[in-house]
């Protein structure tokens, strides 16, 4: 008797076969005639499966119907051998950031320089800015920007490494830390940490595009309260989907649905 697949059990298939072509989910979706968004939620099990579609996937992606509903296309793929084990695990790897500390301490530099003085921001809104400034490049460009990793924690992502550039930029002279005092003016809580800017960004070091995505986030989110941010990156598809204590798949960027998605899907 044949072992039925789950929709997500299909989705999960759909994108291992996805990546061992080499194709975006861009890419796809054109090829069997749906929207991207459309093949995402086909991915993640979330909406099921047409007739049609998977006429058209099995055409594209050349695996037979009868093996796909069955956990025979498992078996098929063990039975390729090494070789196709090899490019199966490193088509699910997460995507590993490379970190610079230097790229990081710009990065930082330019944010704090553009926000620091805005009455919102502390340490808790900061980090949910370069949350939003690595996983918004990242879809877009498919690229790292910042090189931080990222963990889920019960109060949303949290930057590993951060903390020691941060602290390594104020023993350098770089930023000043200061904290919130009881009968301070502001939106923050009281005895919140900030961080204020000493020198300036060196932008000679910086890609458009890398700018671009910074002032972009920048401009939608620097005047966010603490609890509004906060709120907002809980929901965000890589953040949400992720259990707690696990690092974050910045593939998952890919899953994003509006308001949260940044490329512009064909």
């Amino acid at each position: 008797m044949k072992n039925e697949l789950t929709p997500q059990q299909m989705g999960k298939q759909i994108s291992r076969l996805r990546k061992e072509k080499g194709w975006s989910q861009e890419e796809l979706a054109s090829k069997i005639g749906v929207s991207r968004p459309s093949l995402a939620q086909l991915e993640l099990g979330n909406r099921g499966l047409y007739i049609s579609e998977l006429q058209q996937l099995s055409r594209v992606l050349n695996f037979s119907l009868d093996d796909f509903v069955s956990s025979r296309i498992e078996e098929r793929e063990v039975s390729y051998g090494r070789e196709t084990k090899a490019k199966k695990k490193e088509s699910e790897r997460i995507p590993t950031p490379t970190f610079h500390v230097s790229k990081l301490r710009n990065i930082l530099l330019y944010l704090l320089e553009h926000c620091a003085g805005k009455p919102n921001v502390n340490e808790v809104v900061l980090e949910r800015i370069i949350y939003f400034a690595d996983f918004n490049y990242y879809e877009i460009y498919e690229e790292h920007l910042s090189g931080l990793k990222y963990r889920k924690l019960a109060s949303g992502p949290f930057p590993s490494r951060l903390d020691g550039v941060l602290l390594g930029m104020i023993d350098d002279g770089l930023l000043q830390k200061v904290k919130v005092p009881a009968n301070a003016s502001t939106t923050i809580p009281k005895g919140a940490i900030r961080f204020l800017p000493l020198h300036k960004a060196n932008l000679t070091e910086m890609k458009a595009s890398e700018k671009e995505t910074l002032d972009q986030v920048l401009l939608q989110m620097s005047d966010w309260s603490e609890e509004a941010i906060v709120e907002y990156t809980l929901r965000d598809m890589p953040v949400y989907t992720t259990q707690a204590g696990k690092e974050i798949n910045f593939e998952l960027t890919f899953y994003r649905e509006a308001p949260y998605s940044v490329r512009r899907y064909a």
